[in-house]
């Protein structure tokens, strides 16, 4: 499980060395770790697709991803920063949980249980923050030095972004492929269903991560 935690965040041991012993401004690593730890990041990568699953517009998939990238930028800079201490632990679970509601919400549950769904670009952007302390409380574990910090962070926040960008392409690629076969709609609730499924997991292994630490 550990090997697992540490291969969803990208922190191998070459990482860790470095951003343990990191000194000024270094761009390029930063965008590099950036981007590897989106593109390697499952809970993040499953949001999107649950968020991306069933939007056909473009300009719906340029506004929901610009609601959650403006979340995620916002605390990740922020928590860092501001040094704002998140239990790890906590934010991953709700992260997970991020991953069950937008299953559920992909089946329609809330209009089917509550009678009314939750404005799904105010939940993305919601969501979007706690992803990006998610981000802070990772790069916040290595304590790094207050010399080019702002900079370095900067340079890491884009890197994400290029590590999005990226897996949004392939993400895209593979519903739309799928989309052209009657599959898609077939089994898309069993989709969504097994999205859930594996929130719930996330959500349990960080609870039990938080009470045996």
């Amino acid at each position: 499980m550990a090997s697992f935690e540490a291969f969803a965040h990208g922190v191998d041991d070459s990482t860790r060395n470095f951003l343990e012993n990191n000194t000024g401004i270094q761009i390029i690593p930063f965008l590099y770790i950036g981007a590897k730890h989106m593109v390697t990041g499952y809970d993040h990568l499953l949001f999107l697709v649950g968020v991306l699953f069933f939007l056909r517009n473009s300009k719906d998939v340029l506004l929901y991803v610009s609601m959650f990238t403006i979340g995620h930028s916002l605390t990740l800079m922020t928590g860092v920063l501001a040094n704002i201490q998140v239990n790890a632990y906590l934010i991953d679970a709700i992260i997970g949980l991020s991953v069950v509601y937008k299953g559920f919400d992909n089946l329609g549950g809330f209009t089917h249980f509550f009678g009314k769904q939750p404005d799904p670009k105010k939940a993305v952007l919601i969501f979007g923050l706690f992803h990006g302390f998610g981000l802070a409380t990772k790069i916040q574990e290595f304590h790094l030095p207050e010399d080019g910090l702002a900079l370095n962070l900067l340079s890491f926040n884009i890197g994400v972004e290029i590590g999005q960008f990226m897996a949004l392409i392939f993400i895209l690629l593979l519903i739309n492929f799928w989309r052209q076969f009657e599959s898609f709609d077939r089994f898309s609730a069993a989709t969504n269903t097994v999205l859930m499924s594996g929130g719930f997991m996330l959500v349990g292994m960080q609870l039990t991560g938080y009470f045996v630490s």
